[in-house]
């Protein structure tokens, strides 16, 4: 049986406080993969893909994509349960666990404080770091139009994620915790992974493959 959205929101809050915000810096990658989702088929098919490049040289090691049937409906703010069984199974897939992962999505930066990169982290006890092309909630200042400048991304207060500018004068992401990584370190690592295009380049793979037909 399908559980209803208020299900589903009530285990998004139990599951939120499992997510861990070390304030010490973690060990820097040797290995950061990129996870991406799309629907094909009008949607009855979810296909994730992942993709494992080297850290912080950035080749790509492995990839591997999943896909399975589509069992829950696009609901606003509970996009990680519709999506998280494929990201799992295509994370599965690779020839090795990866040190890091950067999902095309939200960590923190979510009404609840549960987007995909921390179901993810919290699910595997993987390092995750959500990137996003667009904001899910929170306020900001626009940061500079240079690399690297970012601002604070509030909701009621709360910190919950910086607004970052990977490439000068393009639009920036939005980037916050998943599990398991500081938000400081996390925007530097999103940066160390973004070279010559808005999206680091593990998610922008992630992204490329997932778009492809079988």
């Amino acid at each position: 049986m399908t559980p209803s959205g208020a299900e589903l929101i009530a285990l998004q809050r139990r599951l939120a406080a499992q997510v861990s915000k070390p304030s010490k810096s973690i060990q820097a990658p040797r290995t950061v993969a990129g996870i991406d989702v799309a629907f094909p088929e009008k949607g009855r098919i979810t296909r994730a893909a992942a993709v494992l490049l080297s850290f912080p040289a950035l080749q790509v090691i492995d990839q591997a994509t999943a896909e399975l049937p589509t069992t829950l409906p696009y609901i606003p703010g509970l996009l990680s349960f519709r999506e998280l069984p494929a990201v799992l199974a295509a994370l599965e897939n690779l020839n090795q666990q990866p040190d890091l992962v950067l999902c095309d999505g939200q960590g923190l930066a979510h009404p609840r404080r549960f987007g995909i990169a921390c179901h993810l982290g919290v699910t595997t006890g993987l390092t995750t770091i959500g990137v996003g092309k667009s904001r899910l909630c929170g306020q900001f200042d626009e940061p500079g139009s240079e690399r690297g400048a970012s601002r604070p991304l509030l909701d009621g207060g709360e910190i919950i994620g910086k607004v970052l500018r990977t490439r000068t004068r393009v639009k920036p992401v939005f980037v916050s915790i998943g599990h398991r990584i500081g938000l400081d370190q996390a925007v530097d690592l999103v940066l160390n992974c973004s070279s010559r295009y808005r999206l680091p380049e593990p998610i922008r793979q992630a992204d490329r493959l997932a778009g492809r037909r079988a």
